[in-house]
Formats: C-alpha cells, structure tokens, sequence
C-alpha cells in the first residue's frame, strides 16, 4: 500500500467561483491513505493504553503522519517545503483523525502554528513544521475564540515570563509560539518553558500550563493578526473532526443495534429507534454540508469569518449528541472503560469549547451579518 498521497493535484485552482462541498477524487485517494494507516497504526485498544500512560501521544504516529506521509505540510507552499495543497485537503485529514480520536497534533500543529507562521513570515519555522522537523504549538488557550482576548506574557529586558493555561499539546512541542503584552508574537524553545500537565476531560489531547521565566524569545511579528488567523483556521477546520467524529460514533451505533437483540429481534428494528437513528443522520448531512463549506472558504479565502461561524456554530451539538447516543444506545457495554465510545464522548465535549463555545460563533456571525441582538 502507498502511503504517499498526492494532494498537489486537488490543491490546485479550481474552475468554479462559488463554494464546492464534495470531495475531489485525490481528496478521496487523501482518505484512504490516511483511514489505512489509522487502521493499522491507531487501534482503540491502542489509544485506550495509551491515555492510561505517561505518554498519552502518540509520537511514532504523528511523525508518519507528518514526515512519511508529507501530511504537516499540505498548508504550506512547496517553495517552503510543503505540500502546496489547501484547507480542504487537511480537513479530510482531520475528518479520519477524527474518526479515530488519534492522539496526535495535527490540529495544533500542522494547522493552528502553521497558520501563526505564515501570517508572520517566519519561513524558516514554516519549513520546519512542514517537513516535522519541529512540532509547533500556539501557546493559547484552547477555549479561545477567534478575535476573542487571550492571556499574554511579560516582555521584559528582552525576555519572556509569565504563565500560560490550558495549551493544547504543548507536551510534544519543539517550539512554543507565545504572545507578550508588547502585541509580539515570539517563538520560544519548548526546552527553556516548564511544561506542566493538566488533567483535561479528553485524554487524547492533553492540555498543559506553560511556565516562562527568563525565557529568551524570537519576536516574529504582531500576534494579533497573527493569532486572529491561526484561531480562525483551527475552528474551522475543527468542525471536520467533529464530522469525522460523529460519522463513527453513528456508524458504530447502527452496527451495534443491528446485532444486538430483544424479543429475537435486532433492537434497531424497533421504530422508536430507527426515527432517533434518522435524526442524527440527518444532522450528520447537515454537519457534513457545513463543515465542508468551511474547508472550502478557508481555501478560497472568501466570507471564510461566516463559514467558520457557522460551521462551529451548529457542530458542536451535533458531535456531543452522536456521541451521546452511542454511549446510551451501546447499552451496558457503553457504559465501559473497556469500550472506546467514551473516548469520543469526551473527545466531543472537549470540542465543544475548543476555539471558541457554540454560543460565541453564534455572536460572532450575528455581528456579521448585522443581525440585531
């Protein structure tokens, strides 16, 4: 099996001028490369194990994600090492770590820091994370929406202190990417900051305090903008893995329902099932519509503020509910550590609040689209 796709064929202008929410054929040929390697390389079991260890990442993973397969780098322009492909492409990827709740960090990584880098320019960090040399992490609040306030460091005497909560994968990062009160946005090594474990509700992605103290600190632009763009891509494209997510816990529900028996006969034969397991589809579709619209703007760099909005607006509940239901519907066997649905259930609810609460998208495209209060 080639694990090598091509995605520099579907990052290329397309001829239409309006959105285009279906997969591309390479899109397709990203998928299967990645579901492979998720099959063979990112087994419940696995992620179960390891969010019972001291190493709830899965680092061998992520660099074939991210050096084998070039996957790091589909934001990047291949005069700077990467992929030269698009946001549509990454959230297919993200679609399939979704699906496989992988404990990996894509999401901060290859999307939030790289976005920050190329708003600031710092090329050479740019091809860094492109080609995995380093693993890069904003070093903002994972609850923080886009243009919304966030905490800062002091900058002092050219250096950095202070402390930063709740940053996502900060425990694997190379190089932290820390806004001061300056309005600078400086790349810090992840050596000289004390990263300190925080217990998050999802075991998969491990948030962390960062503690700076003296901390010498490369000034690589201003952080607002900065910071502005990379929240804005990681909340869209964070709606594709809330997709992915809520595709798996549905599929694996009806599975689950068409073997499991009452009365000798399959439990989701049973109407007052079939019209809940109706519902949620319906608002899986409803996802999938809204959340490719995202990717897509992302792209086309067109109302790609209102995409975002309204893709995070509706796909939180849409994931929490799928969820939800594969836990109750899973019946007892649901209710188990053993059983990984209760990986996507936190997973679900941590997404929630990741890059901003349903109800703050919800402002947001309010102000858009100058609706009144």
């Amino acid at each position: 099996m080639s694990t090598q796709p091509d995605p520099l064929s579907a990052g290329a202008a397309r001829p239409h001028a309006g959105p285009d929410l279906l997969y591309s054929e390479e899109e397709e040929a990203l998928r299967a490369a990645v579901r492979d390697l998720l099959t063979d390389h990112c087994a419940a079991p696995d992620v179960l194990a390891r969010t019972e260890s001291d190493t709830p990442h899965d680092v061998p993973l992520w660099q074939t994600l991210a050096a084998g397969m070039g996957l790091a780098g589909l934001l990047v322009p291949e005069e700077l090492g990467g992929q030269g492909a698009t946001h549509r492409e990454a959230a297919v990827v993200l679609e399939e770590l979704g699906r496989a709740v992988a404990p990996v960090p894509y999401l901060t990584s290859a999307v939030v820091a790289t976005e920050a880098l190329l708003a600031c320019g710092a090329d050479d960090l740019v091809t860094a994370l492109a080609t995995a040399a380093s693993t890069g992490v904003l070093a903002v609040a994972l609850h923080t929406a886009p243009g919304a306030p966030h905490a800062v460091v002091r900058h002092e005497n050219g250096t950095l202190g202070g402390e930063l909560t709740a940053v996502a994968d900060a425990a694997v990062a190379d190089v932290l990417l820390v806004p001061a009160d300056d309005g600078g946005l400086y790349a810090v090594d992840a050596a000289a900051a004390v990263v300190v474990p925080q217990v998050p509700l999802d075991l998969t992605r491990p948030l962390a305090r960062v503690r700076l103290d003296g901390a010498a600190g490369r000034r690589l632009g201003d952080a607002e903008p900065a910071v502005r763009r990379a929240l804005r891509a990681g909340a869209g494209l964070l709606a594709s893995e809330q997709l992915g997510l809520a595709e798996w816990t549905l599929r694996q529900t009806v599975a689950h329902l068409k073997e499991r028996k009452q009365f000798n006969r399959p439990v989701g034969g049973f109407q007052a099932l079939k019209h809940r397991l109706a519902q949620l589809w319906l608002e899986t579709v409803h996802l999938r519509a809204a959340a490719r619209n995202a990717a897509d703007a992302l792209a086309r760099d067109e109302d790609a503020d209102v995409a975002v909005a309204v893709a995070q607006a509706y796909a939180a509940a849409v994931a929490v509910h799928a969820a939800e239901e594969a836990v109750q519907l899973h019946g007892g066997i649901g209710m188990t550590w053993e059983h990984p649905v209760h990986l996507y259930l936190k997973r679900a609810k941590s997404d929630a609040l990741a890059y901003g609460t349903a109800g703050a998208h919800r402002e947001a495209l309010a102000a858009l689209v100058d609706l009144p209060a």
